[in-house]
This record gives structure tokens, C-alpha cells and sequence, in this order.
């Protein structure tokens, strides 16, 4: 008992000194429990869904991240990734029967080889060469699907695919927590030395490669790793919703992820994820007026653009959170002195 006692004081020590010392750790805080929370609170399956997906589409956000926001490989063609996943996790769940908690991991799987594909006759160019040629992988695989339609489905994609599970809370539990761990994960890895590396890469690749670092490496490892992301959210969104189809391999998919990240906040990780909760369910209230809804949507995106072109959710915690001149700790923006160091704060 007294073992108990022991490590949740530790617990709420941790908690205290960690969490609630700063503003933007408290809000990640109560999101992950309003997330966990939410269908005890809303019971409405619209308002379900509408979390789902966008927890879905959140994982694919931080996954282009990962890959284009941190190592500077932009990549317009992120869509192939998610369509993989999806093709992937369907084809295996209906040639073989494979339930979903085998097919989506596989058809991530996939979008790793995919990734690999894309990533090694793409490893030497650079900029717009390399955002068009990455364009150009979803438009060719969309063709190799019509071509084959016994096992893709041809243009009306596969339907009737395994559910995640036979009841909506438990879907919405399934595909939440994937994303709260995915989305931690990937947070864990740009805070590593690996993410340092992919960083550094972004900065200035020749010194890196002066300093012995094998950039090539690192680069397919980070397009491996977006592929495997993006897959796993592909494989949610097919078994969500039963079907794999040319849509999730469309130009638009590939912009969408590019807007929701520019939006929330390039080179953050948790800067996507809070774009596509906000952008995702404001375009499900923006159907309520469908001739205006496209002008209004993007209004609202080009002025957070250019007024706050570094992302809306930087800008945010810019306004209260400031960081110490000293030792880079950050601390509540009313401060006078830092929280660590006791350096003053300008």
C-alpha cells in the first residue's frame, strides 16, 4: 500500500512540476481527456464520426510532418501513403479474411515498401524537383488500379470490408487511442536524436554529411516511417468506412494534408493534429451553407496564413509562453524570472 502510495505521489509530482507549469502542456492535457471523455458526453453519432475521422486524419497530418515538416523532403504525393494503407489493409481483409487488427498493420506495412519506392530514386533531388516528381506516384499507382480490377475493385473501389467494430464507441475508442499513441510516438521520435538528425538535414544537409552522418539513410528512414504512419491511418479509414477506393489516392488528398499542416504549424508534430480538429469539423459545419462553404473555408485559411505564417497554433502559444534567454526553457509569458535558471526574462 505504502509502494501504491509511493508512485502515485510520484505521479502527481510529475504531473505537477510538468504539466501544469505551462499553459500549452495544460491544453494537451485536457484534450487527451476530453477525447477520452467525449461519448459520455456527446452521445450523437454524427458528432462521433466527425472525432473519428478527424483522428484519422490527424495521424496522416503528423505523418507528412514527419517526413516533409522535420527533413525538408516535401512531398505532394503523401496521398500515395494513406491509398497503400488503405488498398493494402482491404485486399488483405477480403482475399483472405485477415480481420482488421492484422490487415492494417500489414498494409501499413506495405506503405513502408512504398515509402522506400518513393524515397530512393527521390533521394537526390530536392525542393519543387522533388515536391512534382512525388506528385507523380499516386497518379501512377490510381492508374495501376484501373488496371486491375478483379483485385482493386476498378473505379468503384472494394466495399464491404470488416468493421473496426460492431459498435460505434467502439470504433471511436479504437481509432482515438491509435491516435493519442501514434501521435505521441511520432512526438517521442522528433524529440530523439533521430529527430535532431532529421532536423539538422532540414537545416543544411552538407554539414551534416561533413559531420559523418549518413544522410541517405536517415532520409529513406523518415520516408519509411511517414509511409508506415500514414498507412496505419489509410487502413483506419478503410475499415471505418468499409471501403478503399481512387478517392484516397486523389491530388487533393495530398493538398489537403499539405493545408492542415501549413495551418496548424510546420515542424511541431501536435501543430497538424490541432489543424485538423479545427479545420476538419468547420468544414462539416460550413455544409449548413453549401454554396458558400468552399470561399468561406478558404478565407478563413488565408488569413490565418498571412497574418500568422507561422501557423496558427505556434502563433498561439507564442502569445502566452515565452522562452528563457538563458537556458531555452519555456515558461508562462507573465514571468519575470525563469522557472529553472531564475535568469530574467526580457
Amino acid at each position: 500500500m505504502s509502494l501504491l502510495r509511493y508512485h502515485l505521489r510520484k505521479l502527481f509530482m510529475i504531473f505537477k512540476n510538468e504539466v501544469l507549469v505551462l499553459p500549452s502542456r495544460i491544453v494537451v492535457c485536457i484534450f487527451f481527456i476530453l477525447l477520452l471523455i467525449w461519448p459520455l458526453i456527446f452521445e450523437d453519432p454524427y458528432a462521433m464520426r466527425i472525432v473519428i475521422l478527424a483522428s484519422i486524419f490527424a495521424i496522416f497530418a503528423a505523418s507528412w510532418d514527419l517526413l516533409s515538416g522535420f527533413t525538408g523532403q516535401i512531398n505532394f504525393g503523401h496521398a500515395l501513403f494513406f491509398g497503400v494503407g488503405a488498398y493494402g489493409a482491404a485486399i488483405l481483409n477480403r482475399q483472405t479474411g485477415m480481420p482488421p487488427w492484422g490487415s492494417i498493420p500489414l498494409g501499413a506495412l506495405i506503405a513502408v515498401l512504398a515509402g522506400l519506392i518513393v524515397g530512393i530514386p527521390c533521394l537526390r533531388l530536392r525542393g519543387t524537383y522533388l515536391a512534382l516528381t512525388t506528385l507523380a506516384f499516386p497518379i501512377i499507382l490510381a492508374s495501376l488500379i484501373m488496371t486491375a480490377p478483379e483485385y482493386t475493385g476498378g473505379e468503384m473501389g472494394m466495399s464491404g470490408l470488416a468493421r473496426l467494430a460492431m459498435s460505434r464507441t467502439a470504433n471511436y475508442y479504437i481509432v482515438v487511442v491509435t491516435m493519442l499513441v501514434l501521435v505521441t510516438v511520432m512526438w517521442k521520435i522528433t524529440d530523439s536524436r533521430m529527430g535532431i538528425i532529421f532536423h539538422a538535414i532540414r537545416e543544411d544537409e552538407l554539414a551534416v554529411k561533413a559531420a559523418g552522418i549518413n544522410t541517405t539513410m536517415y532520409k529513406l528512414i523518415a520516408f519509411s516511417l511517414s509511409g508506415f504512419f500514414a498507412g496505419i491511418s489509410g487502413g483506419l479509414y478503410a475499415h471505418f468506412m468499409r471501403i478503399a477506393g481512387p478517392s484516397t489516392l486523389e491530388v487533393s488528398m495530398s493538398f489537403q494534408v499539405v493545408i492542415w499542416c501549413v495551418f496548424g504549424g510546420m515542424v511541431t508534430i501536435w501543430g497538424p493534429v490541432g489543424a485538423v480538429f479545427i479545420l476538419f469539423p468547420l468544414l462539416e459545419f460550413l455544409r449548413m451553407w453549401p454554396e458558400w462553404r468552399e470561399l468561406m473555408f478558404a478565407l478563413i485559411v488565408l488569413i490565418i496564413l498571412l497574418y500568422m505564417p507561422g501557423g496558427l497554433l505556434p502563433w498561439v502559444r507564442n502569445k502566452i509562453e515565452t522562452e528563457c534567454p538563458r537556458c531555452k526553457i519555456r515558461n508562462v509569458a507573465f514571468r519575470s524570472s525563469c522557472r529553472v535558471c531564475a535568469a530574467e526574462m526580457k
